[in-house]
């Protein structure tokens, strides 16, 4: 995995007690700077899936004291040092049991990214309506490259972890702001193809449309696995511009074709559409949860933990009777 270069900034009186953290902790280097205002900032040079519980350790320790500071910043190269090669060599001969790390990035990294990417905005807006309107006309069109195209450019992906990391870490803000953000995409992405479905001539028959009105296991499947890459995409840190395809896959045009029929006057197949809608989002976010737990994301204090288990407890119980429940109605509604 990637190496990370972690900056930390602490009162000189604990140099001595910092000193000894950083010796007891595999890493592969670190430095002090400098030393002014009697402020100290240590450098240190670590692999990705150990910045975690390193900076768990510090935020312990010192996060009560005012001039305390963490920075993590991402590192393009590094020679290797003499403690690396000699590293690297007790690994090639075996020597040592190996250290069981997850395979991730920290916690903090992840959430400050997936923070970012909850925030409801006018791109976000932008972007959702630019989305809705290509896959329309890609639809409308029976052409699949269109539809392709505006998976590309749908910003789903965010919210929708966000909500899943939330759920996980029990964070209510991040929810709230995970929550509203999905829903104003949906509704306007919604609005806008009610209003295009009314101007325009829908053929419900046309191959685009008519199979996003059919669920089949293949579609839940489908779903799952766009939740458990758009969740990897954060924890792994590969392209998450080019894994949010795979959910704008599974949410934007099922969305676009319930609100086109809806507003053409083919309310049937509309409500068929919007389930799948409905169970392609739940799916990505209970894939999500699972994700995020599998990968050991959990809160750093013991009361948050318990908040989070309840929650995570909660969600996953209401999303997957939701998911039993649609599975269900679909199963009688095409027995029928």
């Amino acid at each position: 995995m990637a190496l990370r270069l972690l900056e930390i900034i602490v009162p000189e009186q604990y140099f001595n007690e910092v000193s000894g953290v950083l010796e007891k902790n595999d890493i592969t280097d670190y430095w002090q700077t400098c030393s002014c205002e009697s402020k100290i900032i240590f450098k240190i040079i670590l692999q990705a899936e150990k910045s975690e519980a390193l900076m768990d350790q510090f935020e312990r320790k010192y996060r009560h004291l005012q001039d305390f500071r963490l920075i993590l910043l991402p590192l393009e190269a590094s020679c290797p040092t003499h403690r690396e090669m000699e590293q690297k060599e007790r690994d090639l001969a075996g020597e040592g049991e190996p250290e069981k790390v997850p395979l991730r990035v920290s916690r903090q990294e992840i959430y400050n990214e997936i923070f970012d990417n909850s925030k409801l905005t006018r791109i976000f807006l932008v972007m959702v309506l630019l989305s809705t309107v290509v896959a329309a006309v890609g639809l409308l069109r029976n052409n699949v490259a269109v539809v392709i195209g505006a998976m590309v450019i749908a910003p789903l992906l965010g919210p929708n972890v966000a909500l899943s990391l939330a759920v996980t870490l029990g964070d209510d803000e991040l929810g709230r702001n995970a929550s509203k953000t999905n829903l104003a995409g949906v509704v306007l992405a919604f609005v806008v193809s009610l209003s295009i479905g009314y101007f325009a001539y829908v053929d419900p028959n046309q191959p685009e449309i008519f199979s996003r009105t059919i669920v089949s296991y293949a579609d839940i499947i489908l779903a799952l696995a766009s939740g458990v890459a758009g969740a990897l995409a954060f924890t792994t840190g590969a392209p998450a511009a080019l894994i949010g395809v795979m959910v704008a896959v599974a949410l934007i045009p099922p969305l676009v074709t319930s609100g086109m029929l809806f507003g053409s006057g083919f309310v049937y197949k509309a409500v068929d559409a919007f389930l799948l809608f409905l169970i392609n989002m739940i799916c990505i976010n209970l894939a999500g949860v699972v994700t995020f737990l599998v990968q050991g994301i959990r809160p750093i204090n013991w009361w948050e933990a318990n908040k989070a288990k309840k929650s995570t407890r909660t969600a996953v119980l209401i999303w997957s009777g939701l998911l039993i429940a649609l599975i269900l109605l679909l199963y009688v509604k095409y027995r029928v």
